[in-house]
């Protein structure tokens, strides 16, 4: 079971979400995909990934996070004892994210609000300064990312399994290059039995 998490003003309709479930579909295994689509509040949606978490506890999961969704996807990781397949993560977001404070609108859902600075800083208690086991993890980073710098993901994850890739922009554009690669390293690294701490 793999289960994608978006990032900033994103939805379950992001391209790399997409790419997944219909790689999936086109395997047979179309159940064993889930997208919650995460409200912009980030306390909002941490409580709905561990919400979705719960509710698949007992089968073999993996977390793929994508920008905001690969840093929620190490809380989860090391709250749950899973894998995680990070795309382009964001390491510290509520500094990146400082710059977009003022009115926000999600382009796929249109849903318009207010970003602020109260609510960046929620995100800096998800923060996982190190991770315990990195052989669950695989980092797709790309050094072509406009809106990330690359070196703090590697940085954050090294001794974690990467894929640093020359050039490229913050989507991933040429994710489907990757996406047999990602559904391989969930299938080999997928972890079963959510206990909640």
């Amino acid at each position: 079971m793999i289960v994608y998490l978006h990032g900033f003003n994103s939805s379950p309709q992001s391209f790399k979400a997409n790419l997944i479930r219909q790689r999936l579909e086109r395997l047979g295994r179309s159940g064993e995909f889930l997208c919650p689509a995460l409200p912009w509040r980030f306390s909002a949606a941490a409580a709905l990934i561990d919400e979705t978490l719960r509710g698949v506890a007992g089968l073999p999961v993996c977390l793929v996070g994508s920008s905001l969704g690969g840093y929620y996807a190490p809380y989860f990781a090391e709250r749950y004892g899973l894998a995680a397949v990070l795309v382009n993560p964001a390491a510290r977001p509520w500094e990146s994210l400082a710059q977009y404070v003022g009115p926000q609108k999600n382009l796929y859902t249109g849903e318009e609000y207010v970003l602020e600075t109260a609510h960046v800083t929620e995100l800096v208690t998800l923060d996982v300064p190190r991770i315990t086991r990195p052989e669950r993890y695989l980092l797709l980073t790309q050094t072509g990312d406009e809106v990330l710098d690359y070196r703090e993901a590697t940085e954050k994850f090294v001794w974690a399994e990467q894929v640093v890739i020359e050039g490229g922009d913050h989507a991933f554009s040429d994710f489907s290059l990757y996406v047999d690669r990602v559904i391989a390293f969930a299938d080999s690294h997928a972890g079963t039995g959510i206990m909640p701490r």
